[in-house]
């Protein structure tokens, strides 16, 4: 639990510094930054959090929220293996997401700067709020100047190693609404374009 909550601080922290733009409540309440997410109260930043995940999960998973000083702590312990959060990047757009343990390991290997990453079977995320990607020169790319952020529709994702050649998937958001992000890196992913909240 120590590593999650080093993990989702280290998230917010260092996009932070990236990113300046406002946060969105699903009740439009406005947040400048990630910072402001700790201004919510309890309950609101548990709804937040709870907003990422499909309604299958919602009453087992874990929640973790922002404390005032601005890191996470547990809120509600999980007893289905997944865990909430309010926030991923600051972004002007709320995007929560709900995590196994194989995504937190990957997540820590790559704010760690791991080669690859070291989960040894496929995690799962749901992000049913939607997220957001960066793009440069017509690819997906994991950030960088000239970048530009792009929004993304409700998803779910397979983090595990995926290669466009061996599966003859695509490696750019397209019509299908499945895509490999980060292809040609150890961190290449699927990305599935399915709103997590119409799965039963």
């Amino acid at each position: 639990m120590k590593k999650m909550i080093l993990f989702c601080s280290v998230v917010a922290l260092g996009l932070m510094m990236v990113y300046s733009g406002p946060v969105h409540a699903k009740s439009d309440k406005k947040l400048s930054t990630v910072k402001d997410v700790k201004s919510l109260s309890e309950g609101e930043q548990v709804k937040l959090a709870l907003s990422g995940a499909p309604p299958h999960l919602v009453k087992e998973v874990g929640v973790m929220i922002y404390g005032t000083d601005g890191k996470l702590t547990e809120n509600k312990k999980s007893t289905n293996g997944f865990t909430c959060i309010p926030t991923v990047m600051n972004l002007p757009d709320p995007d929560p997401m709900c995590m196994d343990a194989a995504v937190q390991q990957w997540m820590n290997d790559l704010i760690d700067g791991a080669p690859k990453p070291t989960n040894t079977v496929p995690g799962i995320a749901y992000m049913a709020r939607g997220g957001s990607h960066f793009e440069k020169e017509g690819k997906v790319v994991m950030g960088g100047d000239g970048a530009k952020t792009v929004k993304e529709p409700p998803h779910w994702m397979l983090m595990w190693p995926f290669d466009a050649e061996a599966t003859k998937l695509p490696t750019a958001p397209n019509v299908s609404g499945v895509y490999i992000m980060f292809e040609g890196t150890p961190y290449a992913h699927l990305m599935i374009y399915q709103d997590p909240k119409k799965m039963k």
